[in-house]
């Protein structure tokens, strides 16, 4: 079996800066996100201080914001999850290389998505399933 090929040190600190700052961002959204979506109640979101109900249609448009949050929510935890086991993959020696196939990862493609698993191949394989 051929020896598969290792990213140089250098280059994965370079991906573990990227990934740690990225990291932080999504962090700070998440946070900003969370807060806004579910410390909120419904008569601060509108601005209504008053004693009177609320319209169905405000009601229904105060959900539809609220879950619409929650789910950027539950996308932005997601990536949170790859960037964690992309930095898991720097720290083991395994960072940079595919998950299904073993081959380097394109550095191109590192560099737009930094905590991708696959190379595009794979990646493209795994879509048309």
């Amino acid at each position: 079996m051929p020896k598969k090929k290792k990213m140089l040190k250098k280059e994965m600190k370079k991906y573990k800066d990227m990934l740690l700052k990225e990291r932080e961002k999504i962090g700070g959204e998440l946070s900003h996100i969370t807060r806004e979506a579910l410390n909120r109640s419904q008569r601060d979101a509108s601005g209504d201080l008053s004693g009177y109900s609320y319209h169905m249609a405000d009601v229904a448009s105060d959900n539809y914001d609220r879950e619409f949050s929650l789910g950027r929510a539950t996308d932005e935890q997601k990536l949170l999850y790859a960037i964690d086991e992309a930095l898991k993959r720097i720290e083991d020696g395994t960072y940079g290389s595919c998950l299904v196939c073993g081959k380097l990862i394109a550095k191109r493609r590192l560099g737009a998505l930094p905590h991708t698993e696959l190379c595009i191949d794979c990646q493209k394989k795994n879509e048309s399933k």
